[in-house]
């Protein structure tokens, strides 16, 4: 009996101390981060040096050489890229929308953008009336009688009732990502879709459409401010003949060549054992890409910078991944995952940060449960620092082609209420990040693969 009480006593001696010295470690990291931390400086170079960064567009090959060359300059173990082939889309000069025939109001300005990947309408514009609906479900039963011709509204918002920003964006993105093709089926010249957005803004938001339906036209889709959907959706009620114009200049060109940028520490036990940290390097072409994600990217690399500047030394691979082509594509993270599997390589958890460079409330978790159960045991190592929230499913976009060879996927998950203040929009610029709130991202994210790293995740 009093072996066992022995053997007993020496395990929580021995969790214990495990428990002061990370805890230690932690404070360091934090500490560091935030008296040090370079994360805000670095975004301060991507954002403004740099710029919106585009797949195909000459942004984005600036920002595949700023971060290779920024990773060189900390003096990772290794850097290097990954050729892909990515889509190439153009927004154009001029961008116009006009309710033109109001009985109320008269020709009235509407603020648009066109969505990423769309066809243009050419100099000629389009003129027609527009019908609004909220689903898809509703667009089929209204049909081609009802429909043909017209520029179809799609005014379906975001739920503001959704504490998760995300979710809401969730209920809401798919008339922006399919609606240009649901309403060519019934013969629509057009899709207006109200902005991904909570709040009520002058500004529009574009983001990612595609076309789904073969053998249907390739029609322009816009996207609308959630100010100006709203007055469109009134006088639309009131006036059943109203009239819009809408002129883009978009086009779809063919596929460019970039790269994907790969940064890494390499194990001292257990090499072959390889943990990601990333951010997508592509931005959307009207701001900065500060949040979406530079934010991410700067994450990544401060993961990698903080660990060597402690003079840690990782027991396995750590790599910051810069991926390319996350908005209008996903090319960069398949790539990585089919080269991943092609050089059989061992990943054993993969992060992401791509919800902006706010302040941390915890990580999604996606993956085995035991793995899960594991990384919420270290929950209380975090609470000091403001998370607490381990509880959600998710990985990343970018992640996710990993998880089919088994591997961890975790998600950054910081406070979402103002992300979506800037998503896909011309605000998204450095002057909306906080310093404090960035470097504590990168500090948690740290902190995070630091337990990773020494403990293992089996």
């Amino acid at each position: 009996m009093k072996k066992i009480l022995f053997v007993l006593l020496s395990l929580c001696i021995g969790q214990a101390l495990a428990q002061t010295a990370d805890e230690i470690t932690i404070k360091s990291i934090y500490d560091m981060a935030l008296k040090n931390g370079q994360s805000y400086e670095m975004l301060g170079q991507l954002t403004k040096e740099v710029g919106a960064r585009l797949s195909g567009s000459p942004g984005a090959a600036a920002a595949v050489e700023w971060s290779y060359h920024e990773m060189k300059k900390f003096e990772f173990d290794s850097v290097w890229v990954q050729p892909l082939m990515v889509p190439h889309w153009v927004r154009g000069t001029k961008e116009i929308g006009k309710i033109i025939n109001s009985k109320k109001m008269g020709t009235l300005e509407l603020n648009i953008c066109a969505l990423g990947g769309s066809v243009g309408t050419g100099p000629q514009g389009i003129i027609a009336k527009v019908i609004e609906v909220k689903s898809f479900e509703e667009l089929a039963q209204l049909g081609t009688k009802n429909v043909e011709g017209k520029i179809v509204f799609f005014n379906r918002p975001m739920d503001p009732t959704k504490i998760n920003t995300f979710a809401a964006y969730g209920g809401a993105v798919d008339q922006r990502g399919g609606g240009a093709s649901e309403a060519a089926k019934y013969g629509a010249v057009a899709a207006v879709v109200r902005s991904m957005g909570l709040n009520l803004e002058d500004y529009p938001h574009t983001g990612g459409m595609r076309y789904t339906a073969n053998g249907v036209k390739l029609i322009p889709a816009v996207a609308i401010s959630t100010k100006h959907a709203d007055l469109l959706s009134r006088l639309a009620k009131e006036d059943k003949d109203l009239q819009i114009y809408l002129e883009t200049h978009s086009e779809i060109l063919e596929d460019a060549p970039s790269f994907n940028v790969i940064g890494e520490l390499r194990g001292s036990e257990f090499p072959e054992e390889i943990i990601a940290v990333g951010g997508h390097l592509d931005s959307w072409d009207l701001g900065e890409g500060a949040h979406d994600d530079g934010a991410g990217c700067v994450h990544s690399i401060e993961v990698l910078r903080i660990m060597k500047a402690m003079g840690y030394k990782p027991k396995r691979t750590i790599r910051a991944v810069m991926f390319m082509n996350e908005e209008n594509g996903l090319r960069g993270g398949l790539k990585y995952a089919e080269l991943a599997e092609k050089n059989k390589e061992k990943h054993i958890a993969a992060m992401e940060s791509d919800r902006g460079g706010f302040t941390p409330r915890g990580f999604t978790l996606s993956g085995d449960e035991k793995i899960k159960s594991k990384i919420r045991s270290w929950k209380s190592l975090f609470e000091p620092y403001g998370l607490s929230d381990f509880s959600q499913e998710g990985g990343g976009a970018d992640i996710g082609p990993l998880a089919k060879q088994g591997v961890m996927l975790i998600g950054f998950l910081p406070d979402s209420q103002r992300y979506f203040d800037y998503h896909h929009t011309a605000t998204d610029t450095f002057d909306k990040v906080s310093k404090r709130e960035l470097e504590l991202g990168s500090a948690s994210m740290t902190a995070l693969i630091y337990l990773i790293d020494k403990y293992g995740l089996k």
